[in-house]
């Protein structure tokens, strides 16, 4: 099994369902890709890993979603995308963010992303996307996340999130994460129990740093009930794009405009927000796209 890799398992009956993984090294790889500065690294990691563990809940092979933060603070905007094969990609605006710490040392991504919305849409592969907005309570994102289950989607859900740096080599150390929900018809004892085990189950990311396994939140999070692992799962940072995408983006683009780059420009290159990756188009290749529009 890859390192990176996420388990899907059920509990009491299948009133109780899980998802968690750890996602170290699609984050430490976003990271590298996007030269994130720590408070960054943190933020975009935590909303890459929702957004794989949200995923996993998708059914159709070419079902997608996308989780959209935007904030007042120094990271502005947020946006990781996952499908149902375990691909996430993602970017911040602002990758190079700076904030102090507080007076305890530590620093709060609810600081970096201030006042704002959280965006979550579902593409099905119907007509119209499916798209909800919440108001940002926290800024933590899984707190967040939590409130959106039960404000969109009636949903009782606990998510929990980390991204752990090594302070001496300021790269990511270990990232994981768990999507916690309850079926209609629990029993109450059931959700008592949750509730305890949730209560004392401390810091995610201390918990992987010891033993990076999803296998480690189920059993803490599960303690004293049975359950099952039903499916695991590769996870990984990819970004799908090719020149063919890119010339469709250019193509988007007004007469107007396309004719402008070709007066104005010898080449045209276009940067993917998800990988970096370049591409250039030269002025006949510009004048062929104008032509393809007439």
């Amino acid at each position: 099994m890859p390192k990176d890799y996420l388990i899907r398992a059920s509990a009491c009956d299948h009133t109780i369902r899980i998802f968690a993984c750890v996602s170290t090294d699609l984050v430490k790889e976003a990271t590298e890709i996007h030269n994130l500065s720590p408070i960054a690294g943190i933020a975009l990691g935590r909303l890459l890993t929702a957004s794989a563990l949200m995923g996993a809940t998708l059914k159709g092979e070419t079902d997608s979603l996308t989780l959209q933060v935007r904030g007042e603070g120094a990271l502005k905007r947020l946006i990781a995308v996952s499908d149902s094969q375990g691909n996430v990609k993602g970017y911040v605006d602002n990758p190079m963010a700076l904030i102090a710490p507080d007076e305890d040392g530590r620093i709060k991504i609810g600081k970096a992303i201030g006042k704002g919305t959280l965006t979550v849409t579902r593409d099905l592969g119907l007509k119209e996307p499916y798209a909800s907005t919440i108001d940002l309570r926290t800024g933590e994102i899984g707190d967040d996340l939590t409130y959106y289950f039960a404000a969109s989607e009636q949903t009782p859900t606990s998510v929990g999130l980390g991204v752990l740096y090594d302070r001496e080599t300021v790269t990511v150390k270990v990232a994981g994460g768990f999507l916690l929900q309850l079926m209609p018809n629990v029993w109450e004892p059931y959700i008592i129990t949750l509730e305890e085990n949730l209560s004392v189950l401390g810091d995610i990311t201390a918990i992987l740093e010891k033993d990076p396994r999803p296998e480690v939140l189920i059993e803490k999070i599960f303690d004293g009930l049975d359950y099952e692992i039903l499916e695991k799962r590769e996870i990984q940072y990819h970004c799908p794009c090719d020149r063919e995408r890119m010339e469709r983006a250019l193509m988007s683009l007004g007469k107007d405009d396309l004719t402008k780059l070709a007066e104005e420009q010898e080449t045209t290159e276009i940067v993917c927000d998800f990988c970096q990756k370049k591409y250039t188009f030269s002025k006949d290749e510009i004048r062929e796209m104008i032509k393809k529009k007439d």
